[in-house]
């Protein structure tokens, strides 16, 4: 059986519209979250520069914390990162799916 690996691109695009390369992605020893560095991580993954186990793995995520991330991007952008609007963007959704 032939093994069929696919190329990952060596850029993509950064959650700022800069370029991004796995060189300039966080250092794996982060321990300061800050919403860039959060949506980086987030940006290498969905345009296939890692994978959801090589981020987790990398930086010390649970599955569960990566998605959050993403999640977050997806219904708030980068504002949703916010460690301080956390719970706020969660009642907001909470509520929109009681009134929906």
């Amino acid at each position: 059986m032939e093994d069929i690996k696919t190329e990952r691109p060596s850029v993509v695009i950064g959650p700022l519209g800069e370029p991004l390369r796995d060189e300039n992605l966080p250092p794996p020893n982060t321990s300061r979250w800050v919403v860039r560095r959060k949506a980086e991580v987030v940006a290498a993954v969905n345009g296939g520069l890692l994978s959801i186990a090589e981020a987790c793995e990398r930086y010390g995520l649970t599955l569960e914390e990566f998605a959050s991330w993403q999640r977050s991007v997806e219904r708030e952008g980068m504002a949703g990162l916010r460690a301080t609007r956390v719970q706020h963007y969660r009642q907001v959704h909470e509520r929109r799916g009681r009134f929906s």
